[in-house]
């Protein structure tokens, strides 16, 4: 028993070396493939009655949290609502500012947007609703939708396929980095991932924001958008899908914190200019 759990220890820190050092995997690959190691071997023991043992459950699987790149609340409201920015659009770029202004608004996935249908739209009392069964959770959502995204909306209404323009995922990924940069996003980000749980800089040299955008970007800009303004978070789990025990949903509540604490000093260092108004005026 004894030389088999060293067996098995031996194994798990070659078998990581190698993913690591000669494949230049990070964590959560890793950490999938041994999950999936581990998997089998529950399957060996408890359905084919193998008794392989539990040396398996030694393994430890890594995690990492990936860091999210958002718009913020300010740059969404630059995307919504500044006519000139859109007039110097191409045809094509400005259905690329319409869906992705739509997704940074609906908080949907990117499988979802691109199959929404027109019988997803409901009308009550003149106000319009998006009713979505999400495609992966099978989870129900209906999101009240704001008059811009009912005028994007309304832009496609004489056509008979979707409620939105229709991409391809890769091409919309390359358009919005397009978009992004045309919009003047383009301040300089450190991307890092873990191995080890060692944060690593992935690119040498300056990376900019709008490099980092894709799909995802819509659904995380719409969570952290709604959290920064002030929107309750069972709400946004609500309209979002998230299940109340997921732990990927605080990840947005984080990085709405860091946004609310820079407001916070913002107004504090306001307040401190008032001060020096009122010792500057008293003497």
């Amino acid at each position: 028993m004894e030389v088999e759990k060293n067996y098995w220890k031996k194994f798990y820190r070659s078998y990581t070396d190698f993913l690591y050092n000669e494949k230049d995997f990070f964590d959560n690959y890793v950490g999938s493939t041994i999950k999936n190691i581990k998997t089998f071997f529950n399957y060996l023991n408890r359905d084919l009655n193998l008794g392989v043992g539990m040396f398996h459950k030694q393994f430890y699987v890594r995690k990492e949290e990936i860091a999210i790149y958002p718009l913020l609340p300010e740059e969404l409201n630059f995307l919504i609502y500044n006519k000139d920015f859109e007039q110097r659009l191409s045809k094509r770029m400005k259905e690329v500012k319409d869906f992705f202004v739509f997704g940074c608004t609906v908080a949907l996935r990117i499988s979802d947007l691109l199959h929404l249908k027109k019988s997803a739209l409901r009308v009550v009392n003149g106000q319009y609703y998006l009713s979505v069964r999400s495609r992966k959770t099978n989870i129900d959502t209906l999101v009240k939708l704001p008059d811009y995204a009912v005028e994007i909306l309304q832009k496609r209404r004489k056509t008979q396929n979707g409620l939105l323009p229709s991409f391809q995922t890769s091409n919309l990924n390359k358009y919005i980095k397009v978009l992004l940069k045309e919009a003047g996003f383009t301040h300089p980000v450190t991307l890092y991932r873990e191995r080890r749980g060692v944060p690593v800089a992935i690119r040498k040299g300056i990376v900019l924001f709008c490099d980092v955008a894709s799909t995802h970007s819509m659904r995380r800009t719409a969570i952290t958008t709604m959290l920064c303004l002030g929107m309750p978070e069972q709400v946004v789990r609500k309209i979002s899908g998230h299940s109340p025990v997921t732990k990927e949903f605080y990840r947005y509540v984080l990085w709405a914190q860091t946004y609310q604490d820079s407001e916070s000093d913002r107004m504090f260092e306001k307040l401190k200019e008032k001060k020096l108004i009122l010792q500057k005026s008293i003497f």
